[in-house]
């Protein structure tokens, strides 16, 4: 791993954001044709603050950019709809309540947990900012066909924050606010 940029390259070759950096761990697929797509720390960041929404604060989210045609054959064969859709979500694991606590429940710590992928098609996107968080809101277990707009409101929400706050380091932490330098000895305090 690089320290240096805070990045680290998967098993299967893609760029991934480090668990030490972030709670959400990141796969990219296809962002490097799509000149719309923002920087995968970015990436990482609207993940991890959507998947934090929903209380969930660890776990593996791939993002994969496809063509019209593909998202409307997924769209045909997941939700059979007719056509494309600009974001697909497809949720894998849930939280097993009833192993909590189970004797059966594994005694080593659980791998991370698999949140799912979200397949987004810029050509139906206005926005591939709130495509990737709804995506993930949908991962976590919300639904705006269902709700009474709070998804939709939650979505909203997270939008308006990273658009006052979108400020990372090198890192992909959050960067700290300047601090002001120090008066000379000399100079004269107000």
């Amino acid at each position: 791993m690089s320290e240096e940029a805070g990045f680290e390259e998967s098993r299967s070759g893609r760029l991934g954001v480090g668990r030490a950096l972030q709670g959400i761990e990141l796969d990219v697929i296809g962002a490097q044709s799509i000149p719309e797509a923002p920087p995968l720390r970015e990436m990482s960041r609207l993940c991890t603050v959507a998947a934090g929404a929903a209380g969930v604060q660890d776990g593996h989210v791939a993002i994969e950019f496809v063509d019209a045609e593909r998202i409307a054959v997924l769209n045909s064969e997941h939700r059979g709809k007719h056509g494309p859709t600009d974001v697909l979500s497809f949720p894998i694991d849930g939280i097993d309540a009833a192993m909590i606590g189970s004797p059966l429940a594994p005694l080593s710590p659980p791998a991370p947990r698999e949140l799912g992928d979200v397949v987004i098609c810029v050509e139906y996107t206005e926005d591939v900012r709130e495509a990737v968080v709804h995506g993930v809101l949908h991962l976590v277990g919300m639904d705006h066909e269902t709700d009474e707009g709070e998804m939709l409101a939650v979505q909203a929400e997270i939008l308006r924050w990273e658009i006052i706050d979108p400020q990372l380091d090198d890192h992909g932490d959050i960067a700290p606010a300047p601090v002001a330098p120090e008066a000379d000895a000399e100079s004269p305090r107000s």
